[in-house]
């Protein structure tokens, strides 16, 4: 996988959302209802499920059907990162006491637990990122939590250039984020680029994960009885499934 074509890629899918100004408005509108913004993490993981055989991004549809795929999304990031929210939050609440009472050392037991929070924050991402894009293909809640495959995927697209692919989408992520600083109508710029930015990380992380799971072409058979199976790693298909449930491979 290169990392520039991936880029190229992600950026061309992501501005054909100027070609539906409805959806794209629907998306910004729904992305600040508390709850109700499930619906928008819910079209983040189609993407990923529909990339990238798709050239373009999906239509804004079956809102219920999101509505779950994003509380999946939402419950699965919760239990990656219930540990480092809770020490950031412990660490700034200990900050702002000790701020108030400097002579009792809370001040820098709290940013030291900030500190650590932050950076195991960061080291379980590298792995969530991937574990919820096989998530978001499989449509499996437990398969976030599928941590052999999960890291069989990251091994395969190589650890350097994961790791970097990751650098890259946080320094964009930052970037874009700095945005919302610009008076008066940073909030407003903010608001709109969310949902590029949701969509274009989608597509970048669906490449990976691609890049990560491709072997030798192979279709999935049928036995005498009529059962279906997955070419790639031999996984019983549903009569509907349109992706495997295990390794997250279509079923074509």
């Amino acid at each position: 996988m290169k990392l520039e074509d991936n880029l190229k890629d992600s950026y061309n899918y992501t501005v054909k959302l100027f070609k539906d100004v409805g959806r794209l408005i629907i998306l910004i509108i729904l992305d600040i209802i508390p709850i109700v913004n499930f619906i928008v993490s819910g079209y983040f993981a189609r993407v990923i499920r529909e990339s990238p055989r798709s050239d373009s991004p999906p239509p804004l549809e079956k809102y219920g059907e999101l509505w779950i795929s994003g509380a999946k999304i939402f419950v699965a990031t919760l239990v990656y990162m219930i540990i480092p929210i809770g020490l950031i939050a412990a660490g700034a609440a200990s900050s702002i006491v000790g701020a108030f009472m400097p002579l009792t050392g809370l001040g820098i037991v709290g940013a030291i637990m900030l500190i650590i929070g932050i950076i195991l924050a960061f080291l379980i991402m590298i792995i969530a990122i991937m574990a919820i894009t096989h998530m978001a293909k499989t449509g499996k809640l437990g398969d976030a939590f599928d941590f052999s495959r999960v890291l069989s995927i990251i091994k395969n697209v190589g650890w350097p250039t994961y790791i970097l692919w990751i650098i890259i989408i946080f320094v964009i992520g930052l970037v874009l984020a700095g945005i919302s600083y610009i008076p008066y109508v940073g909030w407003i710029l903010a608001m709109i680029i969310s949902p590029f930015f949701m969509v274009f990380v989608g597509r970048s992380a669906s490449i990976v994960y691609e890049s990560g799971t491709t072997q030798a072409p192979a279709a999935p058979t049928t036995t005498a009885a009529g059962v279906r199976y997955c070419g790639y790693c031999g996984n019983p298909l549903g009569p509907d499934d349109k992706f495997c449930g295990k390794c997250g491979r279509p079923a074509e």
